[in-house]
């Protein structure tokens, strides 16, 4: 009899036991099958392209300590001095670099969020370099990102060039593309890259040329006028000597070109008569030029 009992405590409690897993696990669903894991880190590859003209690949990527703006490079320099060369090599582009970040990150850094923190120290790098602070621009945007286990991420940049054309006049090869002939007794602006004393040659200035030269030898009386000018940068007495040699180095070019030297005049202004405001660092791209006019 007593064992009778016992068995059927025992049935009653299985009993239970299988209508409450039941319950709970099937009918609610509440029971896992299988205890979860973390997905595994992966550092996912770094990739800069700018359409079919930039193609920069790598395995890994910069990274980022949790709630840190400085990152580590690994062997990723030459990739940003590869960028660099070509933004150098086109100068009508111009790069976003975002900095991402998470809402679970402090920012302790002096910019309005981590992102931008963390786009203005690449930024900083390429400057560096010799990039216009202007073709680089920065943003951020806030987003999940996955952390190592030593709490490092390694997705927190992105570039992107879509839309980015910087506009040409803002270029010198811009602004000696926008100079239009008509006449040679109309004066016509003559712009050099920086550090060059050659100036950047246009079908419109290779008229102007032309034509200058082919009215000289018909009339010896006249001359081609050269005037150097500058930017407002610098010491006064250097810009007058900067104009100066500038002017003589588009005379000995023409003398090349075959205009006789009797009907080349250089003459130097320096920043005293500027075509633009000198406060923007688009303004003293357009004055540091060599105006040639028939005279």
């Amino acid at each position: 009899m007593f064992q009778n009992k016992t068995l059927w405590w025992v049935a009653l409690f299985v009993w239970c036991g299988l209508s409450t897993w039941w319950h709970v696990c099937k009918i609610k669903e509440l029971c896992d099958d299988a205890v979860a894991t973390a997905p595994a880190y992966t550092i996912p590859s770094l990739s800069i392209m700018d359409g079919d003209k930039l193609h920069l690949m790598a395995d890994g990527n910069f990274g980022f300590k949790k709630s840190g703006a400085e990152a580590n490079f690994y062997n990723l320099g030459t990739k940003l001095d590869s960028l660099a060369a070509y933004l150098s090599a086109n100068s009508g582009r111009k790069v976003t670099i975002t900095g991402h970040y998470t809402s679970a990150e402090q920012n302790t850094t002096t910019f309005a969020d981590l992102g931008l923190a963390r786009a203005d120290g690449i930024k900083q790098y390429l400057t560096k370099l010799g990039i216009p602070a202007e073709a680089i621009l920065t943003a951020s945007k806030m987003t999940d990102l996955g952390f190592s286990p030593t709490d490092s991420t390694h997705n927190a940049l992105s570039f992107d060039f879509s839309g980015l054309e910087m506009p040409a006049a803002k270029t010198e090869e811009g602004l000696a593309e926008a100079e239009s002939y008509e006449t040679v007794f109309k004066p016509m602006d003559l712009y050099f890259k920086t550090g060059s004393a050659s100036y950047i040659k246009t079908k419109e200035n290779e008229k102007f040329l032309k034509d200058a030269k082919a009215y000289l030898a018909k009339n010896t009386s006249k001359k081609l006028a050269l005037t150097g000018h500058t930017d407002s940068e610098g010491n006064d007495d250097n810009n007058m000597k900067l104009s100066e040699k500038r002017a003589n180095a588009v005379m000995q070019q023409f003398e090349k070109m075959g205009i006789a030297a009797n009907q080349l005049v250089a003459t130097a202004k320096g920043e005293t008569d500027p075509k633009s405001s000198n406060d923007t660092p688009e303004g003293r791209k357009a004055n540091r030029r060599v105006a040639i006019v028939v005279q």
